[in-house]
């Protein structure tokens, strides 16, 4: 019963860190509310996009509502390029089931032109109807960073396998907080998953993306690169705590200081292309 217990409450506290994680990094989409009119809008604008131009859409099917976006490159003294919204016919996808699969949306919609990898673009919108106007994100510019595609066949391993990290690690520490002897075994396969995904498919990642395999210490200060780095370095002194009669307090440690480092936003301070010099900077 102990045991279970302590892995429904492993599987919680890894869900609920991966979920604000998820929720606070800035690829994460930056929610906006306007009111134009007397109506309000819930925009979700982009902060992060693929080897393609970026679409940046709005909850808005009035045809009497008139929008503008305006980007520019990140960093670079120079004008505001103006592109209208039009409203286009948006499929929607849906994962399960076929309820909504290939369902039609028309909403305003505008792009915004494809960037190198690590390419950033600010923007704002500013919009308008009947003689009133509205901005959004106007006194603070959205970012949007753009990337290469990763295939599938690594992104989806590495995500599986830094998710299992986290949930071993945790597991880890609460079998060694309660004294259950199996934390040693968690131990080893955390150290094992946590190497294989993070220095192994999380360097292929990054080489899809942004064309390189390694940005943080030595070569570089990636907060992602690094938050991975600082971890394994606690699961390294993580080893020593299950040798002979073992000390569990440095899985504990290890864990917490695990459970800290991956509820850090991803992506924070990450790979930023220099348009002034053309390379990129890391962190």
């Amino acid at each position: 019963m102990k045991k279970t217990l302590l892995w429904i409450l492993a599987v919680v506290i890894t869900l609920g860190a991966a979920l604000y994680q998820r929720t606070t990094g800035p690829t994460y989409p930056r929610s906006e509310k306007v009111t134009l009119a007397g109506t309000e809008y819930n925009c979700d604008l982009i902060r992060t996009s693929g080897a393609r131009d970026a679409r940046v859409k709005l909850p808005i099917t009035d045809t009497t509502v008139h929008a503008v976006l305006f980007y520019k490159k990140l960093g670079m003294a120079e004008e505001f390029t103006r592109v209208d919204f039009k409203l286009t016919d948006i499929k929607k996808h849906s994962l399960f089931g076929k309820k909504n699969a290939n369902k039609v949306e028309t909403l305003l919609a505008a792009s915004l032109p494809q960037q190198p990898p690590a390419g950033k673009l600010e923007y704002y919108i500013e919009l308008s109807k009947d003689g009133q106007t509205a901005d959004i994100a106007k006194n603070k510019h959205v970012v949007i960073r753009f990337k290469g595609d990763v295939p599938a066949g690594v992104l989806i391993p590495h995500i599986i396998l830094m998710f299992s990290a986290m949930m071993f690690a945790t597991l880890a520490g609460l079998f060694a907080a309660f004294k259950v002897e199996r934390y040693r075994r968690y131990t080893i396969w955390t150290f094992i998953i946590l190497f294989i995904g993070g220095f192994i498919f999380g360097p292929w990642v990054q080489w899809y993306a942004f064309g390189e395999w390694w940005t943080g210490i030595p070569f570089g200060f990636d907060l992602t690169d690094n938050k991975t780095l600082f971890a394994f370095v606690f699961w390294i002194a993580a080893l020593f705590g299950i040798k002979g009669k073992g000390r569990p307090w440095l899985i504990i440690l290890a864990a917490l200081m695990t459970l800290v480092i991956f509820s850090i936003p991803h992506s924070l301070f990450g790979s930023t292309l220099d348009y002034a010099t053309g390379s990129v900077k890391q962190g």
